[in-house]
């Protein structure tokens, strides 16, 4: 079984803060970290486009499907100590569709403020 890959972007200091803070969970090494800048290869073998990637958290389950925004965390949650309660929780009360609106709203100004100047897209 492969580990799920995680997406994110590693110049963003936001983004990256965050994600330091589940990988320092991810004792176990239970998912694939991958900064969309340094693995804009592994991103387009998935189908996911770079600008797509820095629009929304990006994931792909053991599956191989790709998941976005708020089920992408659910995605993470579910392999880290502590979260996988609240995965259960936000599942078990069908919180995912709602939590991804709010998660979408805040990307979006996340993305605005971060390229103005169309940080450096490749």
């Amino acid at each position: 079984m492969t580990k799920p890959d995680v997406f994110y972007d590693g110049r963003c200091p936001l983004c990256r803060k965050e994600i330091a803070h589940y990988m320092r969970l991810d004792r176990q090494h239970k998912i694939n970290w991958l900064d969309i800048w340094t693995e804009q290869e592994s991103l387009a073998q998935k189908g996911v486009l770079f600008k797509d990637a820095m629009k929304l958290l990006h994931t792909v389950d053991r599956n191989g499907a790709v998941k976005t925004g708020a089920y992408s965390f659910v995605l993470i949650w579910h392999e880290l100590p502590y979260y996988r309660h609240l995965a259960r929780l936000v599942e078990m009360f069908h919180l995912t569709d709602a939590l991804d609106i709010a998660y979408r709203r805040f990307a979006r100004w996340r993305y605005r403020s971060r390229c103005k100047e169309g940080c450096g897209l490749p």
